[in-house]
């Protein structure tokens, strides 16, 4: 098992940045694939990025492409999200999850889930 705290989320202007962090307990960190998600008020909850095992391959959603990006360090146990030119409709908690093997963008095959941090882009 996993054990995923979040932190660094904040508000921030539209244009700005904010890098999320998300700290895994546990010896095997490199067996899972990291990914984030996030949820609006109202919304369901939608995939935003997603990295693999060994940290070479990343998958973005279309909204975030080019403006996010999601990163690793498997010997600090920790998956990043910097978050770039951001924008009033990048307001949402946003939530780190883990899987063990393959990434997916399907919220319900993640097992584990950091607690989630607020996110607020004024405009």
């Amino acid at each position: 098992q996993v054990q995923l705290v979040n932190s660094g989320g904040g508000l921030v202007q539209a244009g700005g940045s904010l890098r999320l962090s998300c700290a895994a307990s546990g010896r095997t960190f490199s067996s899972y694939a990291m990914a984030w998600f996030r949820q609006a008020p109202g919304k369901e909850r939608e995939f935003v990025a997603a990295i693999s095992l060994g940290g070479s391959t990343t998958y973005y959603a279309d909204s975030v492409k080019g403006r996010f990006t999601i990163a690793r360090d498997n010997v600090q146990n920790t998956v990043y999200l910097q978050m770039n030119s951001l924008k009033p409709e990048d307001t949402a908690v946003y939530y780190c999850a883990a899987r063990t093997t393959y990434y997916s963008r399907d919220e319900r095959a993640y097992a584990y889930w950091g607690q989630g941090t607020q996110v607020t882009v004024s405009s």
